[in-house]
């Protein structure tokens, strides 16, 4: 059986949406940061609406929003990593995840994905996820939820 290696990485952008799914990613990137000595990113997108201007300061009233950011401060203060936190307002999370992940050269974006299906049964991507795989200048990792009981 071949060797396993710890997968590496000198930055990550950490994708934080507000779900559950933000506490599993961002222990996954601390841990894999803390072994690589490497940065972390955690960038959480508050979308405009097209009826608002872009401009228009939704973050930075949003608690919900700072909570996001404070929860993976927390969460890589225990793990003894640092990780920068940053809040962007845009119109549509895909693009300005990737545009994250260019501006600060990562080489890493990292996403997590909540286990969701549709009425019908029909298991739901959403479209960032799919966005950002096709247009992200770095490796990308999503990480979906475990099946909850009962749902499959």
């Amino acid at each position: 059986m071949p060797e396993t290696q710890t997968p590496s990485f000198r930055r990550a952008v950490v994708a934080l949406n507000g779900g559950r799914s933000d506490a599993r990613i961002t222990r996954i990137a601390c841990e894999l940061a803390r072994a690589n000595r490497a940065e972390l990113v955690a960038v959480h997108v508050v979308e405009v609406g097209w009826s608002q201007p872009l401009d228009a300061d939704i973050a930075g009233h949003s608690d919900e929003a700072q909570r996001v950011l404070d929860y993976a401060e927390e969460i890589a203060e225990e793990s003894k990593v640092v990780i920068e936190p940053v809040l962007l307002q845009a119109r549509d999370a895909g693009p300005a995840l990737v545009d994250e992940a260019l501006e600060r050269d990562a080489d890493l974006l990292i996403l997590g994905l909540p286990y969701r299906k549709k009425f019908g049964g029909e298991f739901v991507i959403g479209r960032t996820i799919p966005y950002v795989l096709k247009n992200a200048p770095c490796a990308v990792w999503v990480v979906r939820e475990p099946i909850p009981e009962g749902a499959s």
